[in-house]
């Protein structure tokens, strides 16, 4: 049922990993630093992605999220270089700080209607992201959320966005269009 801590850390020759149905858990820092791990197919079985279990496996290119994941821990996905493409299953309620940060190559991800809120540095300086979409069930986008990420054209803010949190967007330097579906928001500075 569960990958432990630190179970594959620093596995410098891990290049494909296919998790068994019967894993509902994957550890803290489970597989962070496997540098070569290109490929990762998880099962439909999982609930929980511990804090870091991906963290700086710079080689790994795309990650499907299954339906039953509850919960990504903060920093699971953090500095994966090489990542370009996300699609989360699942019915998440909110993205965790620095879940997807320092991901550079990141292109494209879908956002599940289900997400309420974008932590602290969730998607910091994933320069190639150019559009996200911010579902209507999204009311709080924290501290440096989106900062640094340099291809961002644009961004509608839903009527249910309340809060953008201190530098959410600073940086994001292509930003050429912004929209507001609602007068009713708290702009920290810089954002």
């Amino acid at each position: 049922k569960l990958i432990g801590f630190c179970s594959f850390y620093v596995c410098l020759k891990l290049t494909e990993i296919t998790i068994p149905s019967s894993v509902d858990t994957i550890g803290n820092d489970a597989f962070t630093r496997c540098i070569s791990l290109k490929q990762i197919s998880l099962p439909s079985s999982l609930k929980y992605i511990g804090v870091n279990a991906f963290a700086h496996c710079i080689s790994l290119e795309n990650i499907i999220i299954p339906p039953l994941v509850e919960r990504l821990g903060v920093s699971c996905f953090y500095g994966c270089e090489s990542l370009k493409s996300i699609t989360i299953k699942s019915s998440l309620k909110f993205i965790d700080s620095d879940v997807f940060g320092n991901c550079y190559s990141l292109k494209s991800i879908n956002i599940p209607s289900t997400i309420s809120s974008f932590g602290l540095h969730s998607f910091y300086k994933c320069h190639s992201l150019s559009q996200i979409f911010i579902p209507s069930s999204v009311d709080q986008i924290f501290e440096r959320s989106f900062n640094g990420c340099t291809s961002l054209e644009s961004i509608t803010f839903p009527s249910s966005v309340k809060l953008i949190g201190h530098r959410a967007f600073f940086g994001c330097s292509s930003l050429k269009e912004i929209t507001f579906q609602s007068t009713d928001i708290c702009i920290y500075n810089e954002a």
